[in-house]
């Protein structure tokens, strides 16, 4: 196996109250921005309609905080600029270079690395390259695979256990894989679930060709 990749549906916050402190050695996580975006219409020209959820009415509460930071001994935290986080050098910009649009031009993610500020550009649209896998989106706010390659690439090494709270689309279990990263990784929505496993089961399959 290239990786042990541990994909789990259940509540991240019941699993993080059993762990161990420092369990894992970095947390990459995609918690809720607290902006509905579940019931956006997302990307240039969206025709795509999302089934109505609430995930994202609110942001994490304080007790998830908590865990998280007690049993991980890094973190790379999307959506930072909504959350009151620790201040921090080290904040990942994601340049979505979607030229001119109603949507953002990029995403923050706090991080609790004493580095440099750092911009990666990676195009967002719906055409883009980065969702080919899906032939599209297969969840609201998915970030593309090579956004993932880049955190490992810099903020991570083989030999380390890294964890999600939040699964989604599963990008980060595709990005694991091929780093030969292990990755334990929760999502609570059954729907999201079963078609972000079905994503790393192709791609695991088809990477295990080569």
């Amino acid at each position: 196996m290239r990786a042990n990749i541990n994909l789990i549906h259940g509540d991240c916050l019941r699993a993080m109250k059993a762990m161990q402190d420092k369990q894992f050695d970095l947390a990459i996580v995609d918690p809720p921005y607290g902006i509905n975006a579940a019931n956006m219409q997302m990307g240039n020209n969206a025709k795509k309609k999302w089934i109505k959820k609430d995930w994202d009415k609110n942001t994490p509460t304080n007790e998830y905080w908590k865990e998280l930071f007690r049993i991980s001994k890094n973190q790379i935290v999307w959506g930072g600029n909504y959350f009151n986080l620790p201040p921090s050098k080290c904040w990942v910009i994601w340049d979505k270079n979607n030229g001119e649009s109603d949507f953002a031009d990029g995403e923050m993610a706090w991080t609790s690395f004493d580095k440099p500020m750092r911009i990666k550009k990676i195009h967002w649209t719906g055409s883009a390259s980065n969702w080919e896998d899906t032939k599209g989106k297969i969840h609201p706010t998915q970030k593309p695979k090579a956004l993932y390659d880049y955190l490992l690439l810099n903020y991570a090494e083989k030999g380390i256990k890294v964890i999600d709270t939040h699964l989604g689309s599963g990008s980060i279990a595709l990005a694991c894989w091929d780093a030969e990263i292990d990755l334990e990784a929760y999502e609570i929505d059954k729907e999201y679930y079963d078609k972000a496993c079905k994503r790393f089961d192709l791609h695991s399959r088809q990477m295990a060709l080569w």
